[in-house]
C-alpha cells in the first residue's frame, strides 16, 4: 500500500473517532435527566395580613392565667384581659405583669352579674370600683369594658363613660371544658377581624388557646389586641 493510501487511511479513522466520540456525547446528553426550575411568583406580590385577637374574661386566676402569660409570651402574642374586680387581690403582680408584657387590660365588672338588671347606680360603683383597682396597680384607668354576658345597653354605656367591646367568635370554652372541641369550635369560625371570646380561669381553656395560636399562625394570621380591630 503507498503512502497515499495510508495516509487517506489514517485520515477517515480519525473522522470516524471524532463522530463516534461526538455521537457518545449526545447520547450522554439525551439521557441525563433535565432540570425544570419551578416558575417564582411574580415580584412584588404578597400575601394579604389576616388579624385576629384573643380576649380573656373573669381572670386574674392564681394558677391558669401565669401559663397562659408564659405561653403568650413565648410566641410573642399579644391578648386582652377583661378583668374581675373580686379576683385582682392577691392577683397583683399577675396584672401588673399583663401590663409590662404588653396586653390590653379591660373591665369585667366587680361581679359576674348580669348588669342590665344590677341598675345604673349600682354597675357605675362596679365599673368604678374595679377601674380603681386597675389603676392603682397598673397607673392607668382601662378605657374598654366587656360586661359579663355581653348584657349592656346604651344607658349603662354612656353611665360607664367606656367602650364596650364584645365578641365575634365564641369559644364556648366554659361549656366545652374540652381542649380539642374548643379548638375545632374557633378554627370552624374563625375569620380575618374576628375578636374571640375565651376564658383564662379554665386549664382546657389556657391549653386550647396556645395551641390555636400554633396553628392559626402557622396559617398566616397575626395577633393584636381588641382595640386594634375596633379603629375604623
Amino acid at each position: 500500500m503507498n503512502v497515499k493510501w495510508k495516509h487517506r487511511i489514517h485520515l477517515l479513522s480519525a473522522v470516524l473517532s471524532a463522530d463516534f466520540i461526538l455521537l457518545a456525547y449526545l447520547i450522554c446528553l439525551l439521557a441525563a435527566p433535565v432540570t425544570v426550575r419551578e416558575a417564582s411568583a411574580p415580584e412584588g406580590t404578597f400575601e394579604p395580613e389576616k388579624y385576629l385577637a384573643l380576649t380573656f374574661d373573669d381572670g386574674p386566676h392564681p394558677v391558669h392565667t401565669p401559663v397562659l402569660l408564659d405561653g403568650l409570651k413565648e410566641r410573642g402574642v399579644p391578648a386582652t384581659f377583661f378583668l374581675m374586680g373580686s379576683c385582682i387581690p392577691g392577683n397583683e403582680a399577675l396584672v401588673k405583669r399583663m401590663q409590662e408584657e404588653g396586653h390590653l387590660i379591660g373591665n369585667h365588672s366587680y361581679n359576674h352579674v348580669r348588669l342590665t338588671k344590677a341598675g345604673p347606680a349600682a354597675v357605675c360603683e362596679a365599673v368604678d370600683r374595679t377601674s380603681g383597682m386597675i389603676e392603682d396597680i397598673t397607673g392607668s384607668r382601662p378605657q374598654y369594658m366587656r360586661p359579663p354576658y355581653g348584657d349592656w345597653n346604651e344607658e349603662l354605656e354612656c353611665q360607664s363613660g367606656m367602650t364596650t367591646v364584645l365578641w365575634s367568635v365564641d369559644s364556648l370554652d366554659w361549656k366545652l371544658r374540652n381542649q380539642k372541641r374548643i379548638v375545632k369550635k374557633v378554627l370552624k369560625e374563625a375569620e380575618d377581624g374576628d375578636i374571640i371570646l375565651m376564658h383564662d380561669i379554665f386549664d382546657t381553656s389556657v391549653s386550647a388557646a396556645l395551641e390555636l395560636i400554633d396553628i392559626l399562625q402557622r396559617e398566616g394570621y397575626t395577633f393584636v389586641t381588641a382595640d386594634e380591630l375596633m379603629i375604623d
